[in-house]
């Protein structure tokens, strides 16, 4: 996503900050291998430590999904990969800096020489004893941790007595709860309740772990238990250590006794605590779990689907003969239960109206649903859908199938200039004379017509895209299906979104299930055996009718939602509003979604509602973020208590650190917003380096 979005920004519109409290993001991106990253600005002789994870790779799942999650929140790191023969080997001269007169740090003479600085401020390693990492470079890290106060995560270690554990009371799926200490809060992790269910809903399965106690403390070494997990059949409230802290001969190593990848919700949950462990809460990137959910065609109303017909009127290609069905369209009783569910929830809903199809539905001169969406309109976010939906593409011949753009002279014959900025102009006229508050700057086409569709129409409507300076529009919605990357159209960047697998022309429970075992299901079984040419998915056996919907459908979409909100992804997510009529399917989407997050996350890591307008702006941020990575013009470091930020002057640059720091010294401002117990922002560079003071130095000075 943010590596076509990086291209996006040469063409993007300008002042991306957005209105006061903007939800931001970081750039999932890492540093490349420093022998081939382009030069950063240099950091200056300093006694601290850079900002860079050095992580070191066997290609195993768990240390794979730390990678992954570094690159999610946008923070800086370095790979060395134990399976390629060239890698640079770790010494003391690689993990710490020169001195000025060429001399190196770490060793000299095999003695311990003088240190500047140190190269890296965390050690991600697959284990405590990786196979490809000789004794040398292991002794290498280990005076590189101590010398520093840098700490070094191993990425999956069963527990054992080199990690300060006694052997596993348990070993097997870890059904149940698992609670965060005390300690564990102050390490990273007090994000999380107190305690959380960790297996089952939208998490999946039960990971394969072990369970074990701290060994009694031997002098300085000391196990420090940070996540704890029930003990599945013990009786009681009987708990082992999960995650944990060892502290020895001046060094700290996190153990993780599960196995996992991130694709898994339960590293997930706890990613976040691990890059905040590693780093000591310094570090740049930027993380926040969002979430926006889109209801298109308000105020319009949606074919339905036909159980009889196997097919859409008025939606799509039916049969000859095929009964017309009646159009689904919210309902006065529609908007007050969904008024009453936000409120509930907490929660703010985004509609994609269609003014100008009001008119259609007036009983006695007055639409009743407008009439019931007039005195709570601002109970919700709305977004520009068009005046009446309709195509803003090229002229579409549908005598063929798939339909093709008509052409004249070999040309693509387009929608015209007039018609699209009256679509877009009217629309919003319409929501000014009936006090509707429309995000100002955002568009979302019928069906995103006008927008590149393959292989039919390669290329944008080129009225659309002029249309979009003139109509002021900076975010325009794309189909996350077909571009999940966005980019720019026109003056404007595209908003990918991800559709939730919800019919738009079913509001029952039995049309919804009617139309997925019809797409499903094969033909002996009575579907459309279109499953049966797909190689990426295979046919099922029919849903059954009663139980269908709560057995497989919402349960994959709540998951499939619930991942993204986890994964740092701004992207919106959108149904259509027949699914908020009739068996209202989109809620038991949405209370999935939310419950099984505010079961795990407390309340100072709630979600992050974005609107498409604030998902655009932390989109952008985050392909900023991803070219100045590429780039390498931005390097940062931390000595005593002042983290200095280094890059051009106007480069925008993602930073968390702990609570109570300030802008500039101790008598500045504070800096940042608060999310998960520290602090985070998006400062933006000027001519002088930016610089931060914290309440303690995270590090130590160098000897």
């Amino acid at each position: 996503m943010a590596a076509a979005l990086v291209a996006a920004c040469d063409q993007a519109p300008t002042g991306s900050g957005g209105p006061g409290g903007t939800p931001r993001a970081a750039s999932p991106t890492g540093t490349r291998h420093p022998a081939t990253r382009p030069a950063a600005r240099p950091a200056g002789p300093h006694g601290g430590v850079n900002l860079n994870v050095l992580v070191v790779t066997d290609g195993t799942p768990a240390v794979g999904a730390i990678r992954q999650q570094l690159a999610a929140e946008g923070v800086p790191f370095t790979v060395v990969s134990l399976r390629d023969p060239s890698r640079r080997t770790i010494t003391g001269a690689f993990l710490s800096r020169a001195l000025p007169d060429g001399t190196e740090g770490g060793t000299k003479g095999g003695a311990q020489g003088s240190v500047q600085g140190g190269n890296f401020d965390g050690i991600v390693l697959p284990g405590t004893a990786p196979a490809g990492l000789s004794g040398t470079e292991k002794a290498a890290l280990a005076r590189y941790e101590t010398t520093f106060g840098v700490r070094e995560v191993d990425a999956y270690a069963p527990p054992g007595a080199d990690l300060g554990m006694s052997a596993p009371v348990y070993s097997g799926p870890l059904r149940g709860t698992a609670a965060v200490t005390r300690a564990g809060a102050r390490a990273g992790f007090g994000y999380l309740n107190g305690s959380f269910p960790f297996s089952g809903g939208p998490a999946g399965p039960a990971p394969f772990g072990y369970l074990a106690q701290p060994l009694p403390a031997s002098g300085p070494a000391s196990a420090t238990p940070l996540v704890t997990a029930s003990i599945p059949h013990a009786s009681g409230t009987a708990t082992g250590t999960l995650v944990w802290q060892y502290t020895h001969r001046g060094r700290q190593q996190l153990g993780i006794g599960f196995g996992y990848s991130h694709y898994l919700a339960q590293f997930r949950y706890l990613a976040h605590g691990i890059v905040d462990w590693v780093t000591r809460g310094v570090h740049l990137g930027y993380w926040r779990n969002y979430l926006d959910v889109g209801y298109d065609d308000v105020i319009n109303a949606d074919a339905r689907w036909s159980p009889a017909g196997h097919c859409t009127p008025g939606g799509g290609a039916c049969p000859p003969g095929t009964p017309a069905t009646a159009p689904i369209r919210m309902t006065p009783a529609d908007v007050s239960y969904a008024v009453r569910w936000q409120r509930r929830h907490h929660f703010t809903m985004e509609f994609l109206f269609n003014g100008g199809d009001s008119a259609r539905f007036r009983v006695h001169g007055t639409d009743p649903l407008l009439a019931a969406f007039r005195p709570v309109a601002n109970d919700f976010s709305w977004v520009n859908h068009t005046y009446t939906h309709a195509n803003l593409g090229c002229e579409q011949d549908f005598q063929v199938a798939p339909w093709k753009c008509v052409t004249s002279g070999g040309r693509i014959v387009w929608v015209g200039a007039g018609t699209v900025s009256s679509q877009i102009l009217r629309n919003l006229a319409w929501a000014r004379q009936n006090a509707i508050p429309v995000e100002a700057g955002v568009l979302a086409t019928g069906e995103y017509s006008g927008l590149r569709v393959l292989p039919q129409q390669p290329v944008d409507n080129p009225h659309l895209v002029r249309a979009m300076g003139p109509d002021k529009i900076r975010w325009v919605a794309m189909d996350a299906s077909r571009e999940p990357a966005g980019r720019p159209v026109g003056a404007a960047l595209g908003v990918p979104r991800h559709p939730i697998d919800v019919g738009y022309d079913v509001s029952t429970v039995p049309e919804e299930i009617s139309e997925f075992n019809w797409y499903h299901t094969s033909k002996r079984d009575g579907g459309s055996g279109r499953c049966q040419a797909d190689h990426a998915t295979a046919c099922i056996k029919p849903l059954n009718p009663k139980t269908g919907w709560t057995s497989r459908i919402l349960p994959e979409q709540v998951k499939i939602v619930f991942a993204a909100v986890l994964s740092n992804d701004p992207r919106p997510f959108f149904m259509h509003q027949s699914n908020l009529t009739g068996d209202r399917l989109g809620y038991p989407v949405m209370d999935g979604v939310l419950s099984a997050y505010r079961a795990v996350y407390g309340p100072g890591a709630p979600i992050v509602n974005l609107t498409m307008a604030t998902a655009g702006v932390a989109l952008h941020d985050q392909a900023l973020w991803a070219r100045a990575q590429r780039a390498g013009t931005v390097s940062a470091y931390v000595q005593g208590r002042t983290v200095t930020v280094l890059g051009p002057p106007g480069t925008q640059v993602p930073v968390t650190v702990p609570a109570g720091t300030r802008l500039g010294s101790a008598a500045d401002p504070g800096f940042g917003r608060p999310y998960a117990g520290e602090l985070s922002g998006y400062p933006k560079l000027g001519s002088q380096p930016l610089r931060l003071a914290l309440r303690s130095a995270p590090f130590r000075a160098a000897r």
